[in-house]
């Protein structure tokens, strides 16, 4: 967490029960982080006994800065590896990859909306949310793997009928910490690839 040099701490606190979750899912588990921020899943994964993972991101800020809270956590950079890297590109690409990784425990917590200037693309949380768990159904997750996918954006709306993940549990209540009064400051689903 970094309190004074930029307006965000680097650790979204509605988010503390999700991340315990992962935390409690993640013994002996390949997890993976897409839109991974400052790498606060991650560490929580590793720190419920994750064997590896990857976390992916596009900003360097915020890619430097999940590393160093790997470090700062006792994580090795070797089992626990950040990629620079756009999300939507990666996925289209790495999925070519016949020796492309698989895992059980991944997290999506996107941002709302991103245009940068590393990238052609515009993402949209609305428009992309589909594409994005659906790749990661069919070429990312091993059966029985487990997704918990967020969003804080407020007109969001779930195309369920399009996701081809199993057992969609709706669990904003569950994982909003109750010392919130906003009940709408995410959006969270926990979903499953059958076994």
């Amino acid at each position: 967490m970094n309190l004074s040099d930029y307006v965000d701490t680097g650790l979204f606190l509605d988010h503390r029960i999700t991340r315990d979750l992962v935390r409690k899912e993640s013994k002996g588990k390949k997890f993976l982080n897409l839109f991974s921020y400052t790498g606060s899943f991650t560490v929580y994964a590793a720190s419920g006994g994750a064997t590896k993972s990857l976390s992916v991101d596009l900003s360097n800020t915020y890619s430097d800065w999940a590393e160093e809270n790997l470090k700062l956590n006792g994580f090795s950079l070797t089992k626990h590896r950040i990629l620079r890297a756009d999300v939507m590109e990666w996925l289209r690409h790495e999925r070519k990859n016949p020796d492309r990784e698989k895992y059980d425990l991944i997290v999506v917590d996107p941002p709302t909306f991103s245009n940068s200037k590393k990238t052609n693309e515009i993402f949209d949380i609305q428009k992309n949310h589909v594409e994005v768990l659906n790749t990661l159904y069919r070429d990312f997750a091993f059966p029985g793997a487990v997704l918990f996918f967020s969003t804080n954006f407020r007109k969001f709306e779930f195309s369920k009928q399009s996701v081809l993940w199993d057992n969609l549990k709706d669990i904003s209540k569950f994982t909003i910490p109750e010392d919130f009064r906003n009940e709408k400051i995410h959006f969270c689903w926990r979903m499953e690839k059958p076994v």
